[in-house]
C-alpha cells in the first residue's frame, strides 16, 4: 500500500472514530441527564412516601384528637417524662370520709335479752338495765328529692280613709302555676355543665322527682334562666375587654343543621364564649367594636386573630411544636429539631426561679438571636415543608417569644383549647343545637360556669343566685 493510501485510510478511520466518540459522548451526556432526572424523581417519590408514612395527627399538627384517624405514637407527645412514678406522689395528702360530730339522725341499737342466760331464764330481760355505748358507725346518704308546691296569696286592706291597698306578687311569680327558680338553675346546671340532653333531663325529673316536665317545658326553663343570666354574661365580656392578656380560639359546631363557630376569649380568671355563623374577622369586629387594645392575644396563627387591634400577639408554641414534629418526621430536618429545642429552652427559662421578665436577660437575648439566625438559615430545597413554615415565621418573628417579656403571657394557647373543648363534649353527648337561641344560651351559661370554676366558686350556688335574684 502506498503512503498516500495509508494516510487516506488512517484519516477515514480517525473521522469514523471521531463520529463514534461524538455519538458515545452524546449518549453519555444523555444518560447523565437522565440519571439526574431519575435521581430527582426518586427524591420526589421519597418525599411523597415520607408524607404518606407520616400522616398528620393531633401529635404533629393542628388536627384535634376528636377526629384523629392516625393515632400518634406514644413517644410523639409534646409532654416530656417527669421522672416520677405513676400515681400519688410522696407527701400527697389523702382524703377519706370524716366522722360527723353532729349527725342529723341517730339510731340506737340496745340488746333486750341476755346472750348467756337464754330466753327461759327469769334474768333474761334487760329492758330495765342502763346501756353503755361501745362504738358507732355513720352512713352518709341523701333523701329522694320531692317537689315543694308554694302557694302565693295576695290580700287587700281598706284604710280608714277608704282607700283599698292591694299586695303584689313577687317579681318572679308571673303565672297562675309555674316552675320555680331552683328548677331553672338545676336545668341549666344539668344541660350546660353536664351536657344532659332534654330527653335525659325529662327522664330524671319524672323518675327521680316525680315531676312530669315536657321537653318544651325544659326549653322554657332554660330560656327563663338565660334571660336572667345575660347581665352576668355582659359583665364577663366587659371584664374581658379590659384584660391585659387573652387566649383566643374557635371551633365548629352544628346549629340548626348548619356549621357555625364558637369563639372564646379567656385567661386565668375569665372565659367568654360566643357563637357566630362566621369564622372570619367579622365576628371579632362585631363582638369587640373597639378591638382589644389593652391585651396581648395568644392564638394559633389564624389570620382573623391578627386583624384584631391589640397591644401585641403571641403565637401558640404548642401548635408550632406539633408542626415541627411533623416536619422532623417527614424530612428528618435538623432545622426543625433545633427550633424545637429553642422553644423548649425558652419555656423552661420562664419556669426558673428568679427569672425577671422586666429586667435584662443574657439568656433571653441569646434565645432571640438564635431564633433570628434559624429563621434566616438557608434550608435544603428538598425540605419543602420546612421552607414553607420558615417563610411564615419570618413574617411574625416578633410574635414568637413575646412571653419572655411578660409574666402574664403564656407560651401556648392550651387554656383556649380547654375552653372550647366543652363544645366538642356537648356534641358527643347530645349532638348539635336546634336553634341559634339555644346555641347563644349555651355560650352565655357556659361562660358563667367556666368563670365561676376559675374563681373557685360553687357552680350550682352561682346558678341558683342568678335564678333567684335575676329578673327575666
Amino acid at each position: 500500500m502506498s503512503k498516500s493510501s495509508t494516510i487516506k485510510a488512517l484519516t477515514a478511520l480517525v473521522e469514523k472514530q471521531t463520529v463514534q466518540i461524538s455519538a458515545l459522548t452524546l449518549r453519555i451526556e444523555t444518560m447523565e441527564v437522565s440519571a439526574v432526572k431519575q435521581q430527582a424523581h426518586i427524591e420526589s417519590l421519597e418525599q411523597e412516601l415520607s408524607v404518606y408514612k407520616n400522616r398528620k395527627n393531633s401529635g404533629n399538627s393542628h388536627i384535634p384528637p376528636s377526629v384523629d384517624l392516625n393515632k400518634p405514637k406514644r413517644n410523639q407527645s409534646l409532654r416530656e417524662k417527669s421522672g416520677k412514678k405513676a400515681g400519688g406522689q410522696q407527701g400527697h395528702e389523702g382524703s377519706t370520709l370524716t366522722f360527723s360530730a353532729t349527725p342529723d339522725k341517730i339510731i340506737a341499737y340496745t340488746p333486750d335479752q341476755c346472750g348467756n342466760c337464754g330466753p327461759d331464764s327469769y334474768r333474761d330481760d334487760l329492758a330495765s338495765i342502763e346501756a353503755t355505748m361501745l362504738t358507732s358507725r355513720q352512713v352518709i346518704d341523701i333523701p329522694k328529692p320531692a317537689p315543694i308546691c308554694t302557694e302565693h296569696q295576695i290580700f287587700a286592706k281598706t284604710c280608714t280613709c277608704g282607700h283599698i291597698t292591694k299586695a303584689e306578687f313577687p317579681v318572679n311569680v308571673k303565672a297562675k302555676v309555674q316552675y320555680g327558680s331552683n328548677l331553672e338553675a338545676l336545668t341549666a346546671y344539668m344541660n350546660v355543665r353536664h351536657y344532659m340532653p332534654y330527653n335525659r333531663m325529662q327522664e330524671f325529673y319524672s323518675q327521680f322527682t316525680g315531676l312530669n316536665i315536657s321537653q318544651g317545658g325544659i326549653g322554657c326553663l332554660l330560656q327563663r334562666f338565660t334571660s336572667k343570666a345575660l347581665p352576668a354574661y355582659q359583665e364577663i365580656k366587659e371584664r374581658v375587654e379590659k384584660a391585659v392578656c387573652l387566649g383566643t380560639d374557635e371551633t365548629g359546631a352544628k346549629v340548626n343543621g348548619k356549621k357555625h363557630w364558637f369563639w372564646t376569649w379567656q385567661n386565668e380568671s375569665l372565659t367568654f364564649i360566643k357563637q357566630s355563623p362566621s369564622r372570619g374577622y367579622k365576628t371579632i369586629a362585631e363582638t369587640f367594636t373597639e378591638g382589644l387594645p389593652n391585651a396581648v392575644l395568644v392564638h394559633d396563627r389564624w389570620a382573623a386573630h391578627f386583624g384584631c387591634e391589640a397591644q401585641g400577639h403571641q403565637v401558640c408554641l404548642a401548635h408550632l411544636l406539633r408542626d415541627l414534629n411533623y416536619i422532623q418526621q417527614v424530612h428528618q430536618s435538623k432545622w426543625a429539631e433545633a427550633l424545637k429545642s429553642l422553644f423548649k429552652q425558652a419555656i423552661k427559662l420562664t419556669q426558673e426561679k428568679g427569672y425577671d421578665w422586666s429586667s435584662a436577660s443574657p439568656q433571653r437575648d441569646e434565645l432571640e438571636q438564635s431564633l433570628a439566625e434559624l429563621l434566616l438559615l438557608e434550608l435544603p430545597k428538598t425540605d419543602k415543608l420546612a421552607i414553607t413554615l420558615q417563610k411564615k415565621l419570618r413574617k411574625i418573628s416578633h410574635q414568637i417569644l413575646c412571653f419572655l417579656h411578660s409574666q402574664h403571657v403564656p407560651p401556648d394557647n392550651n387554656g383556649s383549647e380547654r375552653a372550647i373543648r366543652t363544645l366538642k363534649v356537648k356534641q358527643k353527648v347530645s349532638g348539635g343545637f336546634r336553634s341559634t337561641e339555644g346555641a347563644d344560651a349555651f355560650a352565655a351559661i357556659r361562660s358563667i360556669i367556666d368563670t365561676a370554676i376559675k374563681s373557685g366558686q360553687d357552680v350550682f350556688h352561682v346558678l341558683s343566685l342568678i335564678a333567684n335574684l335575676g329578673t327575666g
